[in-house]
């Protein structure tokens, strides 16, 4: 009786191949392995009508968060008002997501993107508020406000700066001319030759602005403002946190910070659901 059984070829496999000359054998850089992505938490509470004044703010909340996804202006809401149990189911309904922002200055405040995108929880002296738009207003207000000035084309040469004066050039053209709406206007450094003298004389010459962006994924994302108008640091890093992405951006707030308006509008179905939940 005739099978229809072969054997394999030969040469083909793991181990079927001779190794490299000096013995080493290629091995591959390790990829990401997490991700954030939403899921629902529905805080463990028993119904109890001290509780309505969360409830009833969570519902506001909502509702500014589908307002803002057509376009209205940013709402915040003060929490100092909240007893603690009425605060603490706020912090835990909230949750943490993957935007964190830093406005330095007087008073510093650090505003925390929850688990809902365009939901912002901002903490620092006097406030303890949650702001519902794309981006905290605090962090368009402060971005451009000068920590280190911005010294330009003045900033003197040390040995070594070769291409960053004409990028110089190019973002302060682009800085000078930018006009709210404007499309985006980016500078790779990582496609472009660029010396550790160069950086470092971009960096004095731009300055440093009042904000500080971290938004984590695949990686993470860190944004800075610079102390010239309209002109961001964006940096992307892989999650062995090795630099992969190094530009320059001018515009009025990178994308990578803004809740887009179907996010918020999720946001708002989502937080509706878990109050739902908690009902």
């Amino acid at each position: 009786m005739v099978n229809n059984f072969h054997l394999p070829p030969t040469g083909y496999g793991p181990g079927s191949q001779p190794a490299d000359e000096d013995g080493q054998q290629l091995e591959y850089m390790p990829m990401p392995q997490d991700m954030r992505t939403y899921s629902a938490h529905i805080p463990d509470v028993a119904p109890d009508e001290a509780l309505a004044p969360a409830l009833r703010l969570l519902q506001e909340i909502a509702a500014a968060a589908q307002a803002a996804a057509t376009g209205g202006a940013n709402a915040r809401f003060d929490l100092s008002t909240l007893d603690p149990a009425n605060r603490a189911l706020i912090a835990e309904t909230m949750g943490e997501g993957e935007v964190a922002i830093r406005a330095h200055g007087i008073p510093a405040i650090a505003a925390q993107e929850s688990v809902f995108a365009g939901v912002w929880c901002l903490r620092g002296a006097d406030t303890d508020v949650i702001e519902v738009g794309p981006v905290p207003d605090m962090a368009r207000a402060r971005a451009f406000v000068s920590r280190r000035p911005a010294t330009g084309g003045l900033t003197p040469k040390q040995p070594g700066v070769v291409n960053a004066p004409p990028l110089l050039g190019e973002l302060l053209d682009k800085s000078a001319g930018y006009r709210a709406g404007d499309a985006v206007h980016v500078i790779n450094l990582t496609l472009l030759p660029h010396t550790e003298q160069d950086l470092d004389w971009l960096d004095a010459a731009l300055g440093t602005g009042s904000v500080d962006i971290l938004s984590r994924g695949y990686g993470n994302c860190r944004v800075t403002a610079t102390g010239q108008a309209h002109v961001w640091r964006v940096q992307f890093f892989n999650s062995m946190d090795t630099l992969i992405l190094d530009t320059f951006e001018v515009t009025g707030m990178p994308e990578v910070a803004i809740a887009a308006p179907e996010d918020l509008g999720d946001s708002g179905a989502r937080i509706l659901e878990v109050l739902e939940a908690i009902r």
